[in-house]
């Protein structure tokens, strides 16, 4: 009989291998999580990762990086366990008191840039979380308005944002101090304790999965009320919706980001609310995710 006790994993592409494996059956993109766990463990890039598969960890950061992928197991987001998350090319800081960023959340902040260069003006950014939005539209403004070949015609614009939050909140100034961003942060429940002002866009990225959403349950480590809204996940767009009329200019746009099925659903909210110009634009895996409506009035 051989008692040799069975060897642990050593080596990165054996801590890898197993790992990847570990998360079969939990993530659809169990590898990548893998690689971007270990680089984290190790302090180190991913690339070290191709560049030295056979170096072995020291034996703390080996355990280290077995325990995070214990918790992805059980279903903890990649980026709460290194805690950041890239967005619109910049590296995020997150924690269970904010939403992960997704990718597809970059077609609002891809429009809002587009309204902005036809209309300039204050922007505000209802629900901000850890801030990936107003402060991916301050930057990418700012490095339009830099590089513009003319100047004289382009204008800064007053970035804020809103969240009900706290902890949310000093995350978001946090992401806002280290990435060097210029915006303005509110504790307010959407619009009920903002200055008296209007703004010539207003974002939001508000709850709008149903209590009963088939996805929750794979969301079940980030904040619920970050997610989920009553009527059928509609509840915080009428209201936003509603409110958003008293607090834009002239001319001045709204664009709320939703669920894919939810799009005639907010068109109409807008049409009954007064609004023009309405429509819905699909994200990068063509799915209705924003709609956007002006207030000539």
């Amino acid at each position: 009989m051989n008692n040799t006790p069975t060897r642990k994993p050593a080596s990165i592409e054996q801590l890898l291998t197993v790992a990847s494996s570990q998360l079969h059956n939990t993530s659809d993109s169990a590898r990548l999580d893998a690689e971007v766990l270990l680089a984290h463990a190790l302090e180190r890039d991913r690339s070290y990762l191709y560049t030295w598969p056979e170096r072995e960890p020291p034996t703390a950061v080996a355990t280290r990086f077995l325990q995070s992928i214990e918790q992805r197991e059980h279903g903890v987001p990649v980026a709460y366990l290194t805690g950041t998350k890239e967005f619109w090319s910049m590296r995020f800081r997150v924690t269970s008191d904010t939403l992960v960023p997704r990718a597809d959340t970059e077609t609002l902040v891809q429009l809002a840039i587009d309204q902005l260069n036809l209309y300039p003006g204050p922007v505000l950014d209802l629900g901000t979380g850890c801030g990936a939005i107003a402060i991916s539209i301050a930057k990418e403004y700012q490095r339009l308005t830099d590089n513009s070949t003319d100047n004289s015609t382009a204008m800064p614009v007053e970035v804020s944002a809103a969240d009900a939050s706290v902890p949310a909140l000093n995350i978001a100034r946090e992401n806002a101090r280290s990435l060097n961003a210029n915006v303005s942060f509110y504790l307010s429940n959407w619009f009920t304790h903002l200055p008296r002002k209007k703004w010539q866009l207003v974002v939001s990225n508000p709850p709008y999965l149903s209590p009963h959403d088939k996805h929750l349950p794979s969301l079940k480590h980030e904040p619920r009320n970050a997610l989920v809204a009553a009527d059928n996940g509609l509840a915080d767009i009428e209201n936003i919706v509603l409110a958003a009329k008293y607090h834009l200019l002239t001319n001045a746009t709204l664009m709320i980001e939703h669920g894919e099925e939810q799009g005639w659903s907010v068109r109409t909210l807008m049409q009954r609310a007064g609004y023009h110009s309405i429509r819905t634009e699909t994200d990068i895996a063509s799915r209705d995710r924003v709609t956007l409506g002006q207030m000539h009035e």
